[in-house]
């Protein structure tokens, strides 16, 4: 009886061993979607496994550097260019050029192949849509500095997040371009952290503190607070700053050094096609890139946000040179200092 028992376990032990190739992907892009895509991915691609790991952009930077020499991803999937560009400098990612490298303008890449954009994602002001009338809500970047707000703004802690080292940067680069010196956006920034309750450790704990009225208002990108009502049911609407705001360019590459080169390709081209374009346009609320989609394939949100946005310029070089040395600045003389 006990070798039958043991022989069984030996068939179910042989039977749950899996064969798939392990495609693991780095990626801030949300749960949601990477559960879909991975999922789309592997009813094409059966022999792949698609193990995906959440975390900010930031994050991911941060271990593809510590991991450089025995890289444990193959595929880093979204965050800002910014972040891209420097991962390239420091020799993390490889270069390769895709089918559709012909439908992306030159700001929304890499000169050497190294990264290609794939979504176009604009950071704008979010409120509590129950506790803030549309009336009431801050309607540009200065707004949230007014006194009313203080103890009132919850932030992601941007040290490890894209967006918010994004929107801190392009604050930071307004002041240089305006006035020759960062001294201008210290101050800003110094006046949003007095109004700052919280500066929340992940994106899931930002939502479920605004859901409940812990803090009223954030600074985030559009995709994750157009989609919080319709997935999480939190009572989440969006102002776009009439001065203008910044549009990150979200980016895709391979890891140097992966070990499954053919199958971070074909991830690499799947998550990029218009067909997979459109489903992220019409369920994660994103922008793509790719210049060869039909304006009348996209859903009418795209065309609205396209009127309604003005960009802020923001340079791009400042930022990549700049950002990590401001973010140790803010970390050191501006959090809860303000």
């Amino acid at each position: 009886m006990k070798r039958i028992v043991l022989a069984s376990l030996a068939v179910l032990c042989a039977c749950s061993h899996d064969r798939r190739t392990p495609l693991v992907v780095y990626s801030p892009h949300g749960k949601a979607l990477l559960a879909d895509f991975a999922q789309r991915f592997e009813r094409l691609h059966p022999d792949i496994d698609v193990q995906w790991v959440d975390m900010g952009a930031q994050e991911v930077l941060d271990r593809l550097r510590a991991e450089s020499v025995n890289p444990q991803a193959d595929v880093w999937f979204g965050g800002p260019g910014s972040e891209f560009t420097r991962g390239a400098k420091e020799g993390l990612l490889e270069p390769y050029t895709p089918t559709w490298a012909e439908y992306v303008s030159p700001d929304a890449r890499d000169s050497a192949d190294r990264w290609f954009g794939t979504y176009l994602t604009p950071e704008v002001i979010g409120y509590n849509s129950v506790a803030v009338s549309d009336s009431a809500a801050p309607k540009d970047w200065d707004d949230v500095l007014d006194p009313k707000w203080k103890g009132k703004v919850l932030i992601r802690d941007p040290v490890a997040s894209g967006s918010m080292r994004a929107i801190f940067g392009a604050i930071l680069a307004r002041s240089v371009t305006a006035t020759g010196s960062t001294a201008a956006g210290w101050a800003w920034l110094r006046k949003l952290d007095a109004n700052t309750k919280e500066y929340a450790l992940n994106p899931t704990l930002l939502y479920q503190k605004l859901g409940r009225q812990e803090g009223v208002i954030t600074l985030w990108d559009m995709p994750d607070i157009a989609t919080l009502q319709d997935r999480l049911h939190i009572p989440v609407k969006y102002t776009i700053p009439t001065s203008g705001t910044p549009i990150l360019v979200e980016g895709i590459a391979i890891v140097k050094g992966t070990k499954q080169l053919a199958a971070a390709k074909a991830f690499y081209e799947f998550v990029t096609t218009p067909a997979m374009l459109l489903v992220a346009a019409r369920e994660d609320k994103r922008i793509p890139v790719r210049t060869d989609m039909p304006e009348d394939s996209l859903p009418d949100w795209i065309r609205v946000a396209r009127r309604e946005i003005k960009p802020m310029v923001v340079n791009r070089a400042l930022l990549a040179d700049s950002l990590d040395e401001w973010m140790t600045y803010w970390d050191s003389h501006i959090r809860r200092h303000g």
